[in-house]
């Protein structure tokens, strides 16, 4: 009984180290990595927009409107428990979102223009100079009208066919 139980946890272990090894493999792909490489970047990315919005933009922003957006507020109802809807910061997530979308479609389109410089396109293929012998299926000169190696008459073939 003893053997049996042990062999059934053995089972179990060699499925969860299988499973362990399966997702280490996933985690470890290539793309996951640049994914989450990704994602970090952008955070950090996100973050500078943020300050660039809050901290240059808004102000300025300010100066023209006459307001700053973050203390818009709308408070609903009377007394101190009242909620509050801050839509002065959603105004401000707006202009960030709209501000990080338009940097990254330029740093796209720059990107893109700097890779199309340097990846030429290959040219097309060359049209064929050579064709089959359908004699003996040898490779000839796409215009011979005889076969250098059989000698046959390869006009008369190609206008019955």
């Amino acid at each position: 009984m003893s053997r049996e139980k042990n062999a059934e946890k053995g089972k179990n272990r060699e499925k969860g180290k299988g499973f362990v090894a399966e997702f280490k493999k996933f985690i470890m792909r290539g793309n996951v990595m640049d994914m989450a490489v990704g994602v970090i970047v952008g955070g950090a990315f996100t973050s500078i927009v943020t300050s660039l919005n809050q901290d240059l933009l808004t102000p300025i922003l300010g100066i023209f409107g006459g307001t700053d957006f973050s203390g818009l507020k709308l408070k609903m109802g009377s007394g101190e428990n009242a909620p509050v809807l801050y839509y002065g910061n959603f105004i401000t997530a707006v202009i960030n979102f709209l501000i990080t979308a338009l940097v990254i479609f330029l740093l796209l389109k720059g990107i893109n223009a700097v890779t199309s410089r340097f990846h030429h396109e290959e040219a097309a293929p060359a049209a064929p100079t050579t064709k089959k012998c359908p004699f003996c299926k040898s490779e000839i000169a796409i215009d011979a009208t005889r076969c250098p190696h059989c000698t046959s008459q390869l006009e008369e073939i190609q206008q019955d066919a």
